[in-house]
């Protein structure tokens, strides 16, 4: 019996770290359907998942934080990038109308914030994939794993 209740533990805890990649995959099943929005559903089922169980089990309990606070993280990052790409984009329209210059010009740079971009993201989303698998095998293992880059918002 003791057995079965240590292996649905272990299960839960790596629930916790899986249940934020189901958060993005949904994000971006919504953004490909053409619905503009950026939620940070990646902690919502998080959320529920240690809400519910880290009362039962201390060991949910502290994988929960430990994702939770991985995602508030990886989600702020994110805000901070979109927030100076807006930046940089109407930084390069006021040049571009302030110079009279060509549209080219404003062309090229677009072109290349909007790669700039998309390359962080890309590099964001296969980072966040591999330390959140990495971290549910740990959990399900029993062993403890800290995210690096992590703001500790939840202790």
């Amino acid at each position: 019996m003791k057995e079965k209740t240590e292996q649905q533990m272990r299960i839960w805890a790596m629930l916790c770290h899986l249940s934020a990649l189901l958060g993005w995959i949904l994000l971006c099943f919504l953004v490909f359907l053409g619905i503009p929005l950026y939620l940070p559903l990646n902690v919502l089922p998080l959320l529920i998942i240690w809400r519910f169980k880290k009362s039962q089990y201390p060991w949910i309990d502290f994988q929960g934080k430990e994702s939770l606070n991985f995602q508030i993280s990886l989600t702020f990052y994110t805000f901070i990038v979109i927030t100076t790409s807006l930046i940089l984009i109407l930084i390069s329209f006021s040049l571009a109308m302030t110079n009279n210059g060509s549209i080219n010009d404003l062309k090229n740079t677009l072109d290349s914030l909007l790669i700039i971009l998309i390359s962080l993201i890309l590099f964001k989303l296969v980072l966040q994939s591999f330390l959140v698998t990495f971290a549910a095998v740990k959990a399900y293992n029993g062993e403890h794993y800290r995210y690096p880059f992590t703001i500790r918002v939840l202790r």
